[in-house]
C-alpha cells in the first residue's frame, strides 16, 4: 500500500513539475500557460501532499500537510488579482518545510 502510494505522489509531483516547466517556458498560448502554471500545478502539488500526508507516521506531520495541501488547493481556484493569492504559496512552502522535517524525524 504505501509503494502505491509513493509512486502516485511521485506521479503527481512529476506532472506537477512539467506543468511549472510548460509554463515557465511559454510553450503553449499565454491562456493554457497560466492555467498550467498557476493554476494546474497548485492543484497537482496539493492533492500530491494530501498523498504524502496519507505516508506520514506522526499526526504533528499529517494534519499540517493536509492544511498545506488545502492552502495550495485553495489559492489555485482565487483569482490572481486577489490579496489572498499569498495562500497558495504559503501552502506550498509549508508543505515543502514539513516534508523535510519529518523525513528527518523518520531516521
Amino acid at each position: 500500500m504505501k509503494s502505491n502510494l509513493q509512486a502516485t505522489q511521485g506521479i503527481l509531483s512529476i506532472l506537477a513539475i512539467i506543468c511549472l516547466a510548460a509554463g515557465w517556458f511559454k510553450i503553449f498560448p499565454d491562456n493554457i500557460n497560466y492555467l498550467l502554471s498557476a493554476r494546474l500545478f497548485y492543484i497537482l502539488i496539493g492533492i500530491s501532499f494530501i498523498v504524502q500526508g496519507r505516508m506520514l507516521m506522526h499526526t504533528k506531520f499529517m494534519y499540517p500537510m493536509y492544511a498545506s495541501a488545502g492552502l495550495c488547493i485553495i489559492g489555485a481556484f482565487l483569482p490572481m488579482d486577489s490579496s489572498l493569492n499569498v495562500i497558495k504559496t504559503i501552502g506550498l512552502l509549508g508543505g515543502v518545510v514539513i516534508s523535510f522535517v519529518s523525513r528527518s524525524q523518520n531516521r
